[in-house]
This record gives C-alpha cells, structure tokens and sequence, in this order.
C-alpha cells in the first residue's frame, strides 16, 4: 500500500540510488511487482522470502515483493559464515532466498497487493549482544504504526536524499525503507561503510539526511576533526541510534556540524523502530545551556513518540517514579514483541519487557543505561558500566572502550575494561589511566583491569559484544 501510494503520487521521483543511476518509485513498484508474481508462479509454497544482500535495489523490490505476495520478509545478515547463515534460513522454512535477477523493472503486470496478509510482514533477527538471535515477528499494522504515527505521506522536498549506512537486516534499515517510502525521499545506500565514504557520497549526493549507529559517528568525528576540509554543508539532519552514543563524541560531533539537525532515536528490533526522540532543540539547549536539567539531556534518549507509552517499573513490574531507575517496558500499536519458535516478551497488559534498564527526569525524558544484565554488582552497589566508559572516552588518548564485570572473591564482581586508542597514540600508561577514572569516579567503579586491544568485538550495526569482551577477559585473566 505504502508502495502504491507513492508510484502513484511521485512515480518519476528517485526512490533509490545515485542521482545518475537511481530508480524511481513508479521503477521500484514494477520490480516489487515481478518478484511477487515469480513467488506465486514459482514458490507458491514458500512462505518467507529470505534476503541477502548489501542494501541495493533488490532490497525495497524484495521486501515490498514479499507483502504483495503475502509472504513474510526476512533480511540475513550478509556478512556471517555460512553455516551460520544456512541454519538462520534452517529456521525460516520454507523460505526461498531472492536472487538479484529478480529485479525486473519493466515488469508491467497489474497484480492487485494483499489487503490483509496472514503471514508476518518482517522476521527480523535481532543483533544477539547478550545472547543467541532470535527472529522478531513484525506485523504490518505494528510496521504502519511507526509510519503513521510520525510521518506525513509525501513530505519530502524532490531535492532531498538520505544516506543509509545502517544494513537493511537491521530494523533501522527496515524503518528508513518504509519512512522514505512513504514520505517520497530518495535513499542512497552505502552498504559498506567508512567514515572517508560517508563524507564523500554526503557531498557528492547532497545528501540531506543521514542515520548512523554511534560507532560510524565516532568515525565520522575522527575525521572531521583531523581534515578541516572534510565537511557536509547539505546536511540538514543526522540521526544515531541504535547503541548508547557517549556524551563526549556527541559534543565533539555537534561543534563539527554546528548547522545540522541532530536526533536521537531510540528503539528496538521489537518495536517497528523509533520508539523516543531527542530533537535538536535538546541537543543545542544540552550543548550550550548552563542549566544541570537541560545540560544532562544530552545523555538522554528524550520523550516518547506519538501512540507510545513508556513505564519504569521494579522488579515487580510496578511503575517508578521520576529519577529512579528500573527495567524500561513499552506498549503501543507498534510493539511486537513476539518471536518465532518462543514465548513473548510482552505482559497481559500489553507491556513489552525490553531488558533496558533505564530512568526518567521530571518532564518524562528517558535516560537509558544499558542492559539490566550488563549491570555490575560490586560491593552490593550497582555500576553500570556506561558512567564508566564515558570516563575513559573523555581521555584524550582512548578512543573506544566497553566496560564489563568479572567474577570477584571480595566484592562480587570487579570492573574491567578493554579499550582501543586513538589514531596516532601508540601506548598508554595504565596505572596513568586508571588514576584518570578514579579522580572522576572514585575507588569502586575504577577497573581493575585495563587491556588494549586493536578494536573492539561488535554486532554487523556497530554494537559492542560485551559477551565476547567478557569471554575474552575472563580467558586471560581468569576468575
């Protein structure tokens, strides 16, 4: 439908692509189109259409393909061993993987698009940080809530692009495909990121809009900050999401592009994306403001958007009060919640239970720590190992660093860290370091344990393996 809309209102407008060889929207209809009819003709059986591939355009062509045939979409990361890519398709099936001649734009059949689809639109693997993937069932209406919700059909200039870095097994990759769709912006891909790419199609392009996880902006700021040159005047919003953004990048991105729009965006695989935003009003007031309130909000992944509801709650599921912390629970049209093969994670109330743990200032924006299993005990005291990281990254020699407990005979758990350095910096004096946090944290919440690494274990989307980092350490250091 999303699709219909938009070849009807703007067929001749770019959907995908550079603006030399991009595909229009009436273009993208045709080939979603063919792949339909291929899958009734010749997979009428199948009843997931499983997808891997860099973000191209068999991307939009397979998933809205997928829809009109009736079947769920499913992406598959790319980027994994094959044996762990055939037992994702394992548990798909019957599922039949799209292949790149199936993008036929030409294609002139009238097929009439399922109005109401019994099979899932999306099965969605989540990143799998702090345990195996499970595939997230997304219905149509949860994915056209988000859309609804937020979006005004047809709003985009005809002189506005957006990059996409994130990979389109990545729900955020999902959201900027059915966003962009609807609203009638053109989407140029960049399937394998570097922050020297990103500058440079950004200007090529002029692009106008960007979304990208909190390691590709980190990236992005390194070399911004050592070429001057290095700029993207025609950018005029940048959203991140995806993992925790660390205050002091942030800061350092702001001043680089002091003209751009930033935005925050929080949300899940389970919750058809964005589920709060921090608009740039917060960002300006959190970068200049000598207020405490308005200050800390750069930390903050702000207020709920339309039609969901946000609650913190103990572990008893009752609600808390502003400023105390517990497990973050979402409800709204939008929130899915159930998997394939297992239990939701959604109460009889409607709450899903994300695992986020979290808290809320006075006026409702949302601070989020972490993974409530990430926590560290120490002494009875809990630590969330995010107060500590940004410690670390304000040092001007460490460029990346994630935070973990150990097993400890004393006191429960003792902190340790692994860091990466900065492009230039060839050592660091640990004991130098660990003074560093200590006079910003106090004794209790200073690692224990410093090791230097080259870079960091992380998800496809950026987000860091604390389980790998955890496994590692405890392989060398023992318990």
């Amino acid at each position: 439908m999303i699709l219909e809309m938009a070849a009807d209102a703007l067929g001749d407008r770019l959907a995908i692509g550079t603006r030399a060889d991009g595909l229009t929207f009436a273009q993208v209809r045709a080939a979603a189109r063919a792949v339909a009819v291929r899958i009734g003709e010749e997979h009428e059986h199948v009843e997931t259409l499983a997808m891997i591939d860099p973000l191209s355009p068999l991307v939009p062509a397979s998933l809205f393909g997928a829809a009109w045939a009736g079947v769920s979409y499913a992406p598959i990361n790319y980027r994994l061993p094959d044996d762990q890519m055939q037992e994702l398709l394992r548990r798909l099936d019957p599922v039949v993987v799209a292949g790149s001649h199936w993008v036929d734009t030409t294609h002139d059949s009238n097929a009439e698009f399922h109005p109401l689809p019994e099979r899932p639109a999306v099965l969605l693997f989540t990143s799998g940080t702090s345990a195996a993937p499970k595939a997230a069932i997304l219905e149509h209406d949860q994915l056209l809530a988000y859309v609804f919700n937020t979006l005004e059909f047809g709003s985009a200039g005809d002189d506005e692009a957006a990059i996409v870095s994130v990979p389109p097994f990545h729900i955020a990759g999902v959201a900027a495909l059915l966003s962009s769709t609807y609203i009638g912006r053109r989407i140029v891909p960049l399937p394998r990121f570097t922050a020297e790419d990103w500058i440079r199609i950004v200007r090529e392009e002029g692009v106008t809009h960007a979304t990208v996880v909190p390691t590709m902006l980190a990236r992005i700021v390194q070399v911004m900050e050592a070429d001057p040159d290095a700029r993207v005047p025609t950018l005029r919003n940048l959203a991140y999401g995806g993992a925790r953004m660390h205050k002091s990048v942030l800061e350092r991105a702001l001043h680089l592009m002091p003209e751009t729009d930033f935005v925050n965006a929080y949300g899940l695989t389970e919750t058809s994306s964005t589920v709060a935003l921090l608009g740039p009003d917060d960002h300006r007031l959190g970068l200049y403001s000598d207020e405490p309130l308005f200050k800390n909000r750069l930390e903050s992944v702000g207020r709920p958007v339309p039609g969901i509801e946000i609650r913190i709650a103990d572990a008893d599921g009752n609600a808390l009060e502003a400023d105390q912390a517990g497990e973050i629970l979402i409800r709204g049209d939008q929130v899915s919640g159930s998997y394939v093969g297992t239990d939701s994670k959604v109460d009889a109330e409607g709450w899903l239970h994300t695992g986020d743990r979290g808290w809320t200032d006075i006026e409702g924006y949302l601070f989020c720590e972490g993974r409530a299993d990430d926590t560290i005990i120490r002494g009875g005291e809990n630590i969330g190992p995010a107060e500590i990281e940004d410690a670390l990254l304000q040092h001007d020699a460490i460029s990346t660093a994630a935070v973990v407990g150990l097993p400890d005979e004393e006191w429960g758990e003792k902190v340790a860290a692994t860091i990466t350095l900065r492009p230039g910096v060839e050592e660091i004096d640990v004991d130098h370091v660990q003074e560093w946090v200590k006079a910003r944290l106090g004794s209790l919440k200073t690692p224990e344990i410093i090791e230097l690494t080259d870079e960091l274990p992380q998800t496809a989307t950026g987000k860091v393996l604390r389980r790998q980092v955890r496994d590692d350490l405890l392989a060398k250091y023992g318990s």
